[in-house]
């Protein structure tokens, strides 16, 4: 069964960086990116790089983040730049493999203001 394997995220102050990164199994024919979900509120997408298209980023973090995926190493990098207090949350890698959509465990990213 593919999986997804998440590493990265901790504390870093408002206008900080950090990278996350996700390490996948499987086919590399999917869509894979990075979905958030802070407390009390809806899981919402962040960056995702489809198998075929063009990479869709959340209009919250454009300009800041930048998502790159290696289908060699079967990787998909987050990187956050400028990060803001409302990009605290738990972030979580998506992989979707047909109709099949997997989670990774989810790493916290906390932006101290």
């Amino acid at each position: 069964q593919a999986q997804l394997e998440e590493s990265g995220g901790g504390l870093v102050q408002a206008g900080g960086s950090l990278r996350l990164s996700c390490t996948f199994s499987g086919s590399i024919h999917i869509d894979v990116g990075w979905y958030r979900q802070a407390p009390g509120k809806e899981r919402e997408l962040v960056a995702v790089v489809p198998s075929l298209g063009r990479t869709n980023y959340a209009d919250s973090v454009k300009g800041r983040f930048t998502i790159s995926r290696d289908n060699a190493a079967k990787t998909v990098a987050l990187q956050m730049n400028n990060l803001k207090p409302e990009d605290t949350a738990v972030y979580f890698c998506y992989g979707k493999w047909g109709k099949a959509v997997r989670w990774g465990q989810g790493t916290q990213v906390t932006v101290s203001s």
